[in-house]
């Protein structure tokens, strides 16, 4: 397979707490999409656009919801291949920012998070995967086949922009 790249060119996030749907608009959320599929996630980015001092709670989590029939993206956001000569892949995993049932966050307090705060005024903020240590969604499980990039309780709500590399393999 190849990497691809799911990006948000800008957003605003609104702190959510889990037990809230994550909203149109306000989360970046990638779904394995079918039952053998195995995505690795290997990075996330997120720049902060905003014209005023901002911290940003940001979470990379699993989400127990997962997003029902998701909307097509639109500009500025997108999801493709890296490598130009990418062949068509069956069940393709599915990046989106929004769908007719929204996603939700996993509460299990043993479900894996990745807490990526930040000023969103000019601060950014990277994680890398380490070579095998990948975060992995699978299938189409609860708590595993999809996971969101959100804000947290607390956040600020700047403006920010954001990408994802990931693979399916």
């Amino acid at each position: 397979m190849s990497k691809r790249i799911f990006g948000a060119g800008v957003f605003t996030p609104t702190q959510l707490a889990d037990t809230a749907n994550l909203t149109t608009g306000l989360a970046m959320n990638i779904t394995a999409t079918a039952a053998t599929n195995r995505v690795a996630v290997s990075e996330i980015y997120m720049g902060g656009q905003a014209t005023a001092s901002n911290v940003q709670i940001m979470q990379w989590a699993r989400n127990s919801t997962v997003g029902i029939t998701p909307t097509t993206l639109v500009a500025p956001n997108s999801d493709g291949p890296a490598d130009g000569l990418t062949q068509a892949v069956t069940s393709a995993a599915l990046g989106f920012v929004a769908a007719t049932t929204p996603p939700q966050r996993s509460v299990l307090v043993t479900a894996a998070r990745l807490h990526l705060t930040f000023n969103a005024f000019g601060g950014i903020v990277r994680w890398v995967a380490p070579p095998g240590g990948e975060w992995f969604i699978t299938g189409i499980s609860v708590n595993v086949s999809e996971s969101s990039l959100s804000a947290y309780t607390g956040s600020g709500g700047g403006a920010m922009g954001a990408h994802i590399v990931y693979e399916q393999v």
